[in-house]
């Protein structure tokens, strides 16, 4: 298993939990963290959240290439403001473990031909998907593991994120040929502690660290 320098943590949908899954991450990892576009910046930010869950200080952090102020589509959010995103605009930050968060799914547009999978290959790191428990979930999961490997992604796990469900958790993990690393459940508060002691660490999730994943399927594509 090669060693890899970072990991792309992506989710099924947003508002998906892929903030609480990068703080976990991190903590775990005592890397860095960068979020390439942030759109909205209203009240907490994705950064703010992951460095207040994670307890690091501001030197593990990475400003956002693209700060936008409205809650929307990276697309949409930058167009508000006069702007268009391009790929050119974005180059990894040097040191490593890098978590690298994006915004929304897998298809969301970063301009009028570029969507968010495509700076996913622009970047060239393996890819965490976060899903939802939920009914729904087994659909949407195995819908995003295909979009990324159709692009020659690697997929280095699934963190799922809710009220534990044990048929859908399986389900994922045998119909998506993936390694379900963490279960983070539902949290009434929320800190840097209470999400360590509260998520179930997978056997998949070992290896992390160091940061080292396999190849899970990463040129096929599926039914």
């Amino acid at each position: 298993m090669p060693t890899i320098s970072g990991i792309f943590v992506t989710g099924t949908d947003t508002g998906v939990g892929k903030t609480v899954a990068a703080a976990w991450l991190l903590r775990r990892l005592q890397g860095f963290y960068w979020k390439p576009i942030q759109a909205g910046l209203t009240g907490e930010t994705d950064t703010m959240a992951v460095q207040r869950l994670s307890g690091l200080p501001d030197r593990h952090f990475f400003p956002s290439r693209h700060a936008l102020s409205l809650p929307r589509s990276p697309h949409l959010a930058a167009a508000r403001e006069n702007l268009t995103i391009h790929l050119a605009d974005f180059q990894l930050p040097p040191p490593a473990p890098l978590v690298v968060e994006g915004a929304g799914g897998i298809l969301v547009p970063l301009n009028a031909t570029t969507l968010m999978v495509d700076l996913m290959v622009h970047l060239k790191l393996p890819v965490v998907v976060v899903a939802r428990t939920t009914l729904g979930t087994i659909n949407h999961t195995l819908m995003t593991l295909e979009g990324l490997r159709q692009r020659g992604l690697t997929v280095a796990g699934v963190i799922l994120n809710g009220i534990p469900d044990v048929d859908n958790r399986e389900a994922i993990a045998h119909h998506g040929e993936v390694d379900i690393l963490a279960e983070i459940p539902h949290l009434e508060t929320l800190t840097g502690a209470e999400l360590d002691q509260a998520t179930k660490v997978w056997p998949a999730a070992a290896p992390w660290p160091p940061m080292r994943c396999r190849v899970v399927n990463n040129d096929k594509s599926r039914r």
